[in-house]
Parts: C-alpha cells; structure tokens; sequence
C-alpha cells in the first residue's frame, strides 16, 4: 500500500509516528482541513504534472491554483496534469493520497512559495485518509525537494 511507501520514506526522518489517520475521508483540500480541523489554505496538496518526460510534484497551499502563464515560464511548458492512472504508474501513489513520500523514482519534487505564509501545513501520507503536520524545515528535508518555484496565485491576487 501506498501509505506503507510513505510511512518507511518518512521514517528515514523520524516522522512515521506523526501520520494521522482519520475514519473519514481527506482525499480533497476540503474534507482534508475537515478532518485535521485547520484552514483548508494549511492542505499541502500535491499537484502531478508531466513536463516534457518527466513527471514532477507541486506541492501547494490548499488555496493555491496554478498560474498558466507563470508555471509556462518556469517548466518552458504548459501545465499538464497527469491522469489518475498516470499518477499511479509515475507518481506511485492514487490520486486523493499523492504526496511526496515514497514516490517512485526520477519524480521531481517542487514546493512552490504559497507554502511559506505558513509555519506548519498537512501533507497527505500516500492514502485518502492520511496526513501529517510538518514545519516548512520538516517539508524541505523530507520531501527530498529539487526547488522552490513560484507557480500559483492565491485567491484575490490577480
């Protein structure tokens, strides 16, 4: 199972004890901040894009949503999403659960600048029912991250 993958990924970090799981589903931003109980801006939800043959992570705000014209200047490439059966073959985990733990290798990891309003954001934990809080520090070392990238806007920033 993928939360498996994720749990033996985390504990090369001492995080495995952090993952929460719930009795409800957190596979959306939405029921994610329900069932953690914060904001749904505090979701660090993990985007799968492929850019050229690469297939890549974004890892978000939960009130993110990708800005075209800067994630075009930033890959050299349009936004394309990878389709759930993608996610899984590429990514190693279903959508609802993708996060950047235990992912399969050669995926490139990005966080992008929405993350850092905030102290400490939930990650899923490779299943529709998991997460884990994480300072921004425990984020950047865990998710074994290539870079920091600007490719989304926040709601009411044009």
């Amino acid at each position: 199972m993928a939360i498996d993958r994720a749990r033996a990924h985390l504990a090369k970090y001492g995080l495995e004890g952090r993952i929460q799981e719930f009795e409800v589903s957190s596979a959306t931003v939405e029921l994610a901040a329900q069932a953690i109980g914060c904001e749904p801006s505090h979701i660090a939800k993990s985007l799968s894009f492929m850019v050229w043959e690469t297939p890549i992570l974004v890892v978000a705000a939960g009130d993110a949503k990708v800005d075209n014209p800067k994630y075009k200047a930033q890959f050299a490439t349009k936004a394309k999403m990878l389709t759930p059966d993608q996610v899984v073959e590429l990514i190693g985990h279903a959508v609802g659960g993708v996060c950047p733990f235990g992912i399969e290798d050669g995926v490139k990891v990005y966080l992008d600048e929405s993350l850092k309003r905030f102290e400490a954001v939930y990650p899923a934990c490779g299943s529709s029912n998991s997460a884990i809080r994480l300072t921004i520090a425990e984020l950047e070392q865990c998710s074994e991250y290539d870079a920091w990238v600007d490719v989304c806007k926040l709601p009411g920033v044009e």
